[in-house]
């Protein structure tokens, strides 16, 4: 699958080197020369490569977006039609003050992203956890692995991002469609309040048990 990331810090970089050592056509996108974050990235794995953002959106037919989220209004409506009936793998979560969430709870940050994009098919996809279990998703000591819950309206992309989940070490568990990313949200924000702010290990994820 041909695949670019817009963003390739501590989210991004390690996803895109996942994918691409699992065979996928992995291309980051640059928006200026000499990026240390895109060099980074770079080094993780011989099969990526970088292209400038244009090119490497257009090229592609999964896009990745790992941005801040105060980043994405500005980037997002400079693409214009770029991402039209491409799938947008929505991995940002907006934070606010004090780790609240960014929009008030009033809408999720993937809804607003939808509508700033609205031919793009939105999943809402690894945002749940830290960096730490993207970097590594291995709990040798048990037989499940750990859950990434996704959700979107369309059910072709979904498929497609359920099989990069699992290509990324998860147990895809689709959880229905964009009006649960906010719930999703949550989920990360209190992932964060647990770990960054209450102590708790980084390596710590949830499970899909199943009977």
């Amino acid at each position: 699958m041909n695949i670019a990331f817009i963003g390739a810090g501590n989210v991004g970089a390690p996803l895109a080197a996942h994918l691409a050592e699992a065979g996928h056509n992995v291309v980051l996108a640059q928006a200026k020369d000499g990026s240390s974050s895109i060099a980074a990235a770079l080094a993780r794995s011989q099969r990526l490569s970088a292209r400038p953002l244009a090119d490497a959106v257009n090229a592609a037919e999964v896009v990745f977006l790992a941005t801040p989220f105060a980043a994405n209004e500005a980037l997002l409506t400079s693409l214009g039609d770029a991402l039209a009936n491409k799938i947008l793998v929505d991995c940002t979560n907006p934070v606010g003050p004090r780790l609240t969430h960014g929009l008030s709870s009033q809408r999720s940050g993937s809804e607003f992203i939808q509508s700033l994009v609205p031919k793009a098919h939105v999943v809402k996809a690894f945002t749940i956890y830290g960096f730490e279990n993207f970097e590594n998703p291995v709990y040798p000591a048990y037989t499940v692995k750990p859950a990434m819950l996704f959700c979107g309206e369309d059910r072709s992309a979904k498929e497609s991002v359920s099989k990069l989940i699992a290509d990324c070490g998860f147990e895809p568990v689709d959880v229905g469609g964009l009006v649960q990313a906010l719930h999703l949200e949550h989920m990360t924000l209190l992932w964060v309040r647990m770990v960054r702010a209450g102590g708790h290990s980084p390596n710590i994820v949830w499970a899909a048990l199943r009977r």
